[in-house]
């Protein structure tokens, strides 16, 4: 019954695209993005790219929409003074990495980022965005989830159909193991596309975490993958609590989660994502297990980046 909308969707999307005049920047621009709505493990995939090209001594830039953010662009991100009310969540992290810019014209950002010394740029998210043109557009595929039932939005999670997406992409990469066979869904729509597998993996808190009680919550897209997460790298896991995605924590839902931790004599366990986005001044006692990137094929991925930066 929602196919219907969901066609009027696609033919606005392939309108909006056809009518476009991306500008070109003069730095390389990689794009990490994905075909459905929700997470997918792009922000991970965006951060260890963009460590690797900072890596081979080139000036990276991240560019974002701010999303939960309300502060208008171009905006550079200045942890010391913004908060994730101002330019969202996930700027916060990429900050922390390279200079990042937020807003929601992606080719003003882009001239602003040039004109700041940026040879590289790297989107986080706009992969529907056709103001800019993409140099390498990666598409990112959670293996649990992977492309649900087929459909576009609403009768579906994609953004645009799967055709029409990976016509665009030059690599994509499959986060987890493939649960819903999207590796052999991509091979029949789009057979010479390059498909890197990577896990998610705890970071290096998890062994001062190890074998200690916890009160897990998390406010992302798929909260069960952290909470998954934490219990294989041998957190013992008691109660969890799940928040919509960017979720706006209020200093009474962090009060409660202390308590409940409290009672069960465990430590209240976050993402780094979540934990810029508690209150200040509310975050006594919590603990953060960061997650990192693991390649299945690191020669793969260092020559589709030769590719894509071309001579030093």
């Amino acid at each position: 019954m929602l196919d219907p909308v969901g066609w009027v969707w696609t033919a606005a999307t392939r309108l909006r695209c056809a009518l476009a005049r991306p500008w070109r920047a003069p730095a390389r621009v990689l794009c990490v993005g994905n075909l459905v709505a929700g997470g997918a493990g792009k922000t991970p995939v965006a951060l260890d790219l963009a460590r690797r090209i900072l890596a081979r001594g080139h000036a990276v830039h991240f560019l974002t929409r701010g999303y939960g953010g309300g502060a208008p662009g171009p905006l550079r991100v200045d942890p010391s003074r913004h908060g994730f009310t101002e330019v969202g969540d996930e700027a916060l992290l990429l900050a922390r990495v390279a200079p990042t810019w937020v807003g929601a014209d992606r080719a003003a950002l882009a001239r602003a980022a040039s004109a700041d010394g940026a040879r590289v740029l790297v989107m986080d998210d706009g992969f529907q965005n056709p103001s800019l043109v993409q140099d390498l557009p990666v598409v990112v595929v959670d293996g649990a989830a992977g492309f649900g039932n087929g459909r576009v939005i609403p009768a579906g999670p994609l953004r645009e159909p799967l055709a029409d997406g990976l016509a665009r992409a030059r690599a994509a990469v499959l986060v987890g193991d493939d649960e819903r066979n999207a590796i052999a869904v991509m091979a029949r729509t789009r057979p010479d596309l390059p498909i890197l597998g990577a896990r998610i993996a705890p970071g290096v808190e998890a062994a001062r975490l190890k074998g200690r009680p916890a009160l897990a919550f998390a406010g992302i897209g798929r909260p069960e993958k952290f909470f998954a997460s934490a219990a294989a790298a041998g957190v013992r896991v008691l109660e969890t609590a799940s928040f919509p995605d960017h979720h706006p924590f209020v200093r009474a839902e962090v009060e409660d989660i202390q308590r409940r931790a409290a009672r069960l004599g465990a430590v209240a366990l976050t993402t780094a994502k979540d934990y810029v986005r508690l209150p200040a001044g509310a975050t006594a006692g919590i603990e953060v297990l960061t997650m990192d990137l693991i390649w299945d094929d690191e020669a793969g991925l260092e020559k589709l980046l030769d590719a894509f930066l071309g001579p030093s």
